[in-house]
């Protein structure tokens, strides 16, 4: 599919539907786009796919995504797809990229280099003042900042990124619908992002952000970005989780120490230890990412997993039903790589993955992090 040509109205729409269909997740709705040609195509595909592993499929009601359409117009939001040529291309090339992005704003500024500055919630005076600080240096230098509308250091970098005369701005990307103000209190600074920066949602307009939204809000987050800035963090926060990530992706991690008798410094100083840089000031961030060439000095990530993807010209069918006996005998509860089940199968990837979208449609197959997959415990 061309990432320069619009694409039509009821294409738009069945994508839509097709995202918002049962079990189907960035990796399936991708795959099916390939695989189909179309959202219209894959819509059509799924009720015959589930069938092959058993279970009769309902797609999405063409009535929520009407409503859904009727919402994010009424709020002044657009949808961004993945293969728009308006789609930052940092994001894009990130694995479990959201197929689909809701935003308000301007979203030149998610092309521009961005850093990403996340910390505590409940943050220390000092901290939040650093991070003000650093947002306004960092923005008036040329940076866009990203962060996550949070409390604390979170709206603190937002302030100050607006606050910067002549700034590059701030993107807020947010886990809940692009409608809906969380936390309550920072509806007002989420409304001059939007109109002032650029507001991104993945969640649908009216979603309630829930617990397990926010780790897609943290992927996005560090995948915009070159770099990750974590000001202020208890161990296990949200914010290490963010920074992790973007270690993960091949981006560069900075943290601000702290004493080490104070539990919100905990998580920067260990992500010190753990590889990250130390920085004090917008001018140690900036020298790390003017000449960011993709090779982070810092060492903060796991270790690189190889990713499977299906070739577009492998079985444009249903898939073969010997590929999917044999990916549903070697599955179980563990979690195993896919490209150990194409070894181990004998068949080709396209079919490979193929019974895997059979299963996940489904409702039997569970996704984890590095491209493995388990059957889901009945």
């Amino acid at each position: 599919m061309s990432t320069t040509e619009a694409i039509s109205q009821d294409e738009a729409f069945s994508r839509i539907r097709l995202l918002r269909s049962p079990h189907i997740g960035p990796v399936s709705y991708i795959q099916l786009l390939r695989r189909f040609g179309s959202g219209a195509a894959a819509l059509e595909a799924l009720p015959e796919l589930a069938g092959r592993a058993g279970r009769k499929y309902v797609a999405a009601s063409i009535g929520r995504v009407q409503d859904e359409i009727a919402a994010m117009r009424k709020s002044g939001a657009r949808y961004l797809f993945h293969d728009s040529q308006d789609y930052p291309e940092a994001l894009q090339t990130s694995d479990g990229a959201p197929p689909i992005l809701t935003w308000r704003g301007d979203i030149g500024q998610a092309h521009k280099p961005c850093v990403a500055i996340v910390g505590a919630r409940n943050a220390s005076a000092a901290a939040l003042r650093l991070a003000r600080e650093l947002a306004l240096e960092l923005s008036e230098a040329g940076f866009v900042v990203v962060s996550g509308l949070a409390r604390g250091i979170d709206g603190a970098a937002h302030r100050g990124a607006l606050a910067a005369t002549c700034g590059a701005g701030t993107v807020g990307v947010i886990a809940s619908g692009i409608d809906v103000s969380y936390p309550p209190e920072h509806a007002d600074l989420q409304e001059q992002i939007a109109l002032e920066g650029l507001l991104l949602a993945e969640q649908p307009c009216g979603t309630e952000p829930l617990a397990r939204h926010f780790p897609t809000r943290n992927r996005i987050i560090a995948s915009l970005c070159s770099g990750t800035v974590v000001v202020e963090a208890a161990p296990k926060s949200g914010s290490l989780i963010t920074a992790r990530l973007a270690g993960e992706m091949g981006r560069e991690v900075m943290a601000i120490p702290g004493s080490p008798l104070d539990p919100r410094s905990q998580g920067c100083n260990q992500l010190i230890r753990d590889g990250a840089i130390l920085v004090q000031n917008a001018g140690d961030v900036m020298e790390l990412l003017r000449d960011f060439s993709g090779r982070p000095r810092g060492v903060v990530r796991e270790p690189e997993t190889v990713w499977t993807t299906m070739d577009e010209n492998e079985g444009r069918g249903l898939g073969d039903n010997h590929a999917s006996s044999s990916v549903n005998a070697l599955l179980g509860g563990a979690p195993v790589a896919i490209d150990e089940l194409i070894r181990q199968s004998g068949a080709n990837a396209g079919d490979v993955q193929m019974a895997l979208l059979e299963l996940e449609l489904a409702g039997r197959l569970v996704r984890h992090a590095g491209g493995r997959v388990s059957l889901l415990d009945s």
